[in-house]
C-alpha cells in the first residue's frame, strides 16, 4: 500500500481514511505493507510545528537511510515503513519549497550543493516507467543515503516511487493498492516491475481541489495512473463520475468503496456539548476553494442579521485564509467569527465537543469524512449536495453550497429548535451504524480477490 499521509501526521481526511482502512483490513486478517514518505507541513505558514513519528529518532526526517521500518505495535498484520522522500499532500510548489527550507532551518541541515557543469553532464534519476514526473532542467536527485534536498514537488515523487520499488523487491505481496496521484507513478512502477496487479484509490481529483483551473502535470499524471491500473477504487459515485467522464476511464474498471468512521464506545453516545452563552456553529476543513469557506461566511452573515447569540469557529489553514479574515471584516461579522488555525488531534474532539452544530459548505467533496466525525461526537451536521458523503448519509439537513439564503435559515432553525437538535442527533446514531470501516475493508478485499488468481493467499 502505498500512501502519503497516515497518523499521525494528518493533513486531511486522507489520513484518516487510509487509517480506518488499514485498521479494517487488520482486523479481517489482511497483510499490509504501507510505505509512506516523510512528511512535510501541509501549511508552510500554520502555527503547527512539524513532530517526528514515534518510534524514530528525532532529526531523522531529513538525514536518515532510503527506507526503514517504523515500529508499531497496533497492528497485528501491518508493517508500516518510511522512506526518504518528501511529499507535501496540499498546497503548492511554493509552500512546499517554504515547507522544506523550514524543516532543514530547524534541523541546521546544510542542503546538498548543486552540482557543477552543464545540465548535460549532470546525473539524472534512472527512469522507472514512461508515466513518472520527469525533475526539470537543473534538479538532481541523490539516490544514497544522507541528506535528500530536491526543492522541487515532482522531483520528490519521482524519488518516492524509485525508493518504494528498491523496497517492494524485498517484499512478498499479491496487490499493488496506490493512494492519490502522488503515489500512482510509484504505484505504475512497482506494478510494471513486480508484475503484480494495481489498485489506484482516488480519494480527490485535481478537478475537485481546483475547479476548471487544473493543472495539467497532475492531471496527466491522475489521468495515466487510472488508465494503467487493473480497478479504480473511488470514495463515492460521484467521484466515480469524474473518473468515467472527464479522465476517461472505463465504467467497468471503477469500484465504489465509501469511507467510515470510528464508532464511540459505551454510552458516549450520550455526551451533550458543552454548554456556553453562545450557540457554537463548526467549519472544520482546509480553507480552499474546494471547501467553500467563503459560503459558510455569507450564510452566517444572514444568520447574525437574526441571531447573535452565536459564535462561528472557523478550524483549518490553507491558501484562502487570508481572504476569508477579509472577507469577515467586509461583512462586518469579526466579533461572531473565531479563526483557530489548524487542529489536530485532541484539539478536533475538543472543538467538536464545544460545537452545538457542524457545517460542511463544500463545493466540489469526493466524499467527506468530517461530517461522520462530527456525527460520533453527537453534533447535528449540514452537509453540501455537492458531496460523496450525501450519498450515504439520509437524515441530515442539506444545501446546495451556494444557496447561502437556504443555509443559513437551516443554522438558524438547529440553533433555535431544540426538538430539531434532538432528532438529528438521534438519526445521527443510527446513520453511523450502517458505516463501518471493517464494512469497507471488506469490499477491498473483495477488489483485490477479484484481481488475484484463486489458489493465492
Amino acid at each position: 500500500m502505498l500512501g502519503w499521509e497516515f497518523p499521525p501526521h494528518i493533513s486531511g481526511g486522507l489520513g484518516t481514511a487510509c487509517y480506518g482502512m488499514t485498521k479494517g483490513l487488520d482486523e479481517i486478517g489482511v497483510s499490509v505493507c504501507f510505505v509512506l514518505p516523510t512528511a512535510v507541513p501541509a501549511d508552510a505558514t500554520s502555527h503547527v510545528r512539524f513532530r517526528s513519528p514515534a518510534n524514530l529518532p528525532s532529526g531523522a526526517d531529513l538525514e536518515s537511510p532510503p527506507s526503514e521500518k517504523v515500529t508499531t505495535t497496533e497492528f497485528q498484520h501491518v508493517e508500516l515503513h518510511r522512506v526518504a522522500a518528501l511529499l507535501q499532500p496540499y498546497g503548492t510548489q511554493e509552500t512546499f519549497e517554504q515547507a522544506v527550507r523550514r524543516l532543514i532551518q530547524e534541523r541546521k541541515i546544510e542542503p546538498a550543493a548543486a552540482p557543477s557543469g552543464t545540465p548535460g553532464d549532470r546525473p539524472q534519476p534512472e527512469p522507472l516507467a514512461a508515466s513518472l514526473p520527469e525533475p526539470p532542467k537543473g534538479v538532481v536527485v541523490s539516490g544514497g543515503a544522507g541528506v535528500h534536498y530536491v526543492g522541487n514537488l515532482m522531483a520528490q515523487i519521482q524519488r518516492y516511487a524509485r525508493l518504494a520499488l528498491e523496497l517492494a523487491q524485498g517484499e512478498q505481496f499479491d496487490v499493488v493498492h496506490a493512494h492519490d496521484w502522488m503515489t500512482y507513478p510509484a504505484g505504475l512502477a512497482v506494478a510494471a516491475a513486480t508484475h503484480k496487479p494495481l489498485v489506484v484509490h482516488v480519494h480527490s481529483t485535481e478537478f475537485d481541489r481546483s475547479g476548471t483551473n487544473v493543472d495539467q502535470q497532475v492531471y496527466d499524471i491522475e489521468r495515466t495512473g487510472m488508465h494503467g491500473a487493473d480497478r479504480v477504487v473511488c470514495v463515492s459515485y460521484l467521484t466515480r463520475n469524474i473518473v468515467t467522464t472527464r479522465y476517461g476511464v472505463p465504467e467497468r474498471k471503477c469500484e465504489v468503496v465509501y469511507n467510515a468512521v470510528e464508532l464511540p464506545e459505551g454510552d458516549r453516545w450520550e455526551m451533550e456539548p458543552i454548554r456556553h452563552t453562545e450557540k457554537i456553529v463548526l467549519f472544520l476543513g482546509r480553507m480552499t476553494m474546494q471547501k467553500g469557506p467563503e459560503y459558510f461566511l455569507r450564510a452566517a452573515k444572514k444568520v447574525v442579521e437574526k441571531f447573535t447569540n452565536v459564535r462561528f469557529v472557523m478550524a483549518g489553514s490553507g491558501d484562502m485564509m487570508a481572504q476569508c479574515i477579509r472577507e469577515a471584516a467586509d461583512l462586518k461579522i469579526g466579533r461572531y467569527v473565531t479563526f483557530t488555525g489548524f487542529l489536530r488531534g485532541d484539539d478536533v474532539a475538543r472543538v467538536f465537543q464545544m460545537a452545538d452544530l457542524y457545517v460542511m459548505p463544500s463545493v466540489s467533496e469526493p466524499f467527506g469524512i468530517a461530517p461522520l466525525e462530527a456525527l460520533s461526537h453527537n453534533v447535528p451536521v449540514i452537509i453540501s449536495r455537492q458531496s460523496g458523503v450525501s450519498e450515504v448519509l439520509t437524515h441530515v439537513l442539506k444545501v446546495d453550497f451556494w444557496d447561502v439564503d437556504e443555509m443559513a435559515n437551516k443554522i438558524l432553525a438547529v440553533l433555535r429548535h431544540t426538538p430539531l437538535q434532538r432528532t438529528l442527533r438521534q438519526h445521527g446514531h443510527i446513520e453511523l451504524r450502517k458505516l463501518s470501516w471493517t464494512d469497507s475493508a471488506r469490499r477491498l478485499r473483495e477488489v483485490y480477490e477479484s484481481l488475484v488468481p484463486a489458489g493465492r493467499n
